[in-house]
């Protein structure tokens, strides 16, 4: 198994979040905030899990207060602001730390020294995609809408790869 698909993470609501449980499915991972200018970014992340759910693709939002403080909630109003507000149905994780030597050991590997795409997370909805063995293929900034072609191109090309 994949370091990244060892990890258990907490969900918002507080019960486990096992990584393994993506194990297989493609994984577009992306850190969220309630109060930030790329907010709406919810519609386009829950159309994406929607669309290619049935085909593999899982999406994992990880609250983060780190930029500009706009994740300042509790844990039951970021759940209660995506779920009223955006409809959202994918996962969330507990808030965690995305950069700095408190980082969660996700974004250690997701975006530390040895990674793939390494580098501080530069603000909110920043976007990893990980295939289903945990190898992250792409990284997008995040003023990449979810329905940007490069995106979705990114995304289709890795389902595609995988049902052969």
């Amino acid at each position: 198994m994949s370091a990244l698909h060892a990890l258990t993470l907490a969900a918002l609501d507080d019960t486990e979040l096992p990584l393994a449980q993506f194990k297989g499915r493609l994984l577009l991972v992306v850190n969220v905030a309630s109060e930030c200018g790329l907010t709406q970014q919810y519609i386009g992340l829950q159309a994406l899990y929607e669309q290619y759910q049935a085909r593999g693709l899982s999406v994992l939002g990880v609250p983060c207060n780190q930029f500009g403080k706009q994740e300042p909630g509790s844990a039951a109003e970021i759940q209660n602001f995506c779920t009223e507000r955006f409809g959202v149905t994918f996962p969330l994780t507990e808030k965690l730390q995305v950069n700095g030597p408190d980082n969660h050991p996700l974004y250690r590997l997701l975006a530390g020294e040895g990674a793939e795409f390494p580098g501080d997370i530069t603000w909110n909805f920043e976007k990893f995609l990980v295939d289903g063995q945990g190898r992250v293929l792409a990284r997008f900034s995040p003023r990449t809408e979810p329905s940007d072609p490069q995106l979705v191109q990114a995304i289709e090309e890795a389902l595609a790869a995988h049902s052969h």
